[in-house]
């Protein structure tokens, strides 16, 4: 297995590099290959080096305030070069108050003081090596529609579009009545709300009956979920919890994936899916 190299950088007129130098040192001993670029170091350079080094990922440090301006600059201009994907951790004297800031500018984990330099490594290899041997989601387990009535809406399905449904169920944790067509290898999934405290219902009163949600197959959600909480990826579902069929599934937050509800599913052995 190839080591994982790191880029520590400074930016700015910060003058003090302590640090960064003992970070530097702690994650060699942990193994990994180490690149420091110096002090006094603008975004364009660090971005630049950080593509020139082909570095897995790049850790910043920053004691002088100006962190909530150059952080995002060193992401811009990784953005700029098409180096978007490398992942960008930060420490130092950053309040609190700023970390919200700097992980929606794109910064993945801010360490701040009192770290430990053993987090910061499992930090890392967890994050490289999760990202190296993540599998693709399998293929589309369904697409969810909300309905006010799904025996209504179930005449156009099968009438017009010729599908044959395979059964209804209640889901109770969900307050929804869902019913599955199968169309390829994938399924349309209809979803009545069964009291007013849905979140189906609460959708139809907002938006009216259409899509609600796109679920992705996976082998093992519990990894991907843990895969994504380390990416900052922003969840409604933390862990798994059983939808219809008796399968497992977690929703990814509309916010983190440019407004569209993504579903997680991972099938019960012998259901048929």
């Amino acid at each position: 297995m190839e080591k994982i190299r790191v880029l520590i950088a400074k930016p700015g007129l910060d003058g003090h590099d302590r640090g960064a130098l003992v970070i530097a040192q702690a994650m060699r001993d942990h193994g990994m290959e180490v690149i420091y670029t110096g002090l006094r170091q603008s975004p364009l350079q660090i971005a630049n080096a950080a593509i020139q080094e082909d570095v897995d990922i790049i850790g910043l440090s920053s004691l002088s305030g100006a962190h909530n301006t150059l952080f995002p600059k060193v992401i811009e201009e990784l953005k700029k070069r098409d180096a978007g994907d490398i992942p960008v951790i930060a420490g130092g004297v950053i309040p609190n108050e700023d970390i919200p800031f700097l992980i929606e500018k794109g910064i993945k984990r801010i360490f701040t003081s009192g770290s430990s330099t053993e987090e910061m490594a499992i930090y890392i290899k967890q994050l490289i090596r999760l990202e190296e041997s993540a599998e693709p989601p399998k293929k589309i387990a369904h697409i969810g529609i909300a309905v006010h009535n799904i025996e209504e809406s179930l005449t156009f399905y099968k009438s017009a579009l010729g599908l044959i449904a395979e059964g209804m169920e209640e889901v109770a944790e969900e307050g929804v009545k869902v019913a599955f067509l199968k169309i390829g290898e994938t399924r349309i999934e209809l979803l009545e709300p069964l009291h007013d405290n849905s979140p189906i219902k609460k959708f139809l009163d907002k938006k009216g009956e259409g899509i609600h949600h796109i679920a992705l197959e996976v082998d093992d959600i519990h990894s991907r979920l843990n895969q994504l909480k380390i990416k900052g990826i922003q969840l409604i579902n933390e862990e798994a919890k059983i939808g219809a069929h008796n399968s497992q599934i977690a929703f990814i937050h509309p916010k983190a994936a440019h407004g569209v509800l993504f579903e997680l599913c991972q099938h019960a052995e012998g259901s048929g899916e």
